[in-house]
């Protein structure tokens, strides 16, 4: 079984990646995009996406999915950002999984997209992984993960 950090510990998970290649997708596989939305029109729980498929398939699933997997084939490859955001902006409340060629200092910027499961290719780096989530302790900038920006957090903690 892979490993990955989820809700902050190392544990191990029964989903693998996708495999694109198969008309259906294997058990205890992510559906890719295509398989998903030929699977009675994409009524699967869990899809995985990989750089340029976008997000647009899944908007009127929101509700009903649990698990959507982003892939990372190359860690210059940021798109996969950009899906978490706009996920989490359209109000897809599930499980979002990166999954593959991440790098360890990534996390933290993951994490601020939307991202709350971290599986990368090399397992061997998974206790870096979950140092470099526990690097920052507070973040100037408004995210998805934390909307408002430091300044209003302090000015609203002053005036209570």
């Amino acid at each position: 079984m892979p490993k990955l950090i989820k809700q902050g510990c190392i544990s191990s998970d029964h989903w693998l990646p996708a495999e694109a290649e198969a008309e259906q997708a294997p058990p205890n596989c992510f559906p890719s995009l295509r398989q998903w939305e030929q699977n009675a029109a994409g009524s699967g729980g869990a899809v995985q996406l990989e750089p340029g498929d976008g997000i647009t398939a899944l908007c009127p699933a929101l509700n009903t999915l649990q698990i959507v997997a982003i892939d990372f084939p190359a860690f210059m490859d940021g798109r996969g950002f950009s899906y978490a955001r706009e996920l989490r902006q359209r109000g897809y409340n599930g499980e979002l999984r990166a999954l593959g060629n991440f790098m360890p200092d990534q996390l933290h910027y993951l994490r601020r997209c939307g991202f709350d499961t971290f599986q990368p290719a090399d397992e061997s780096r998974l206790d870096e992984c979950l140092r470099q989530l526990r690097v920052f302790s507070e973040q100037y900038q408004a995210s998805i993960d934390e909307p408002l920006p430091l300044f209003r957090r302090r000015r609203a903690v002053a005036h209570s």
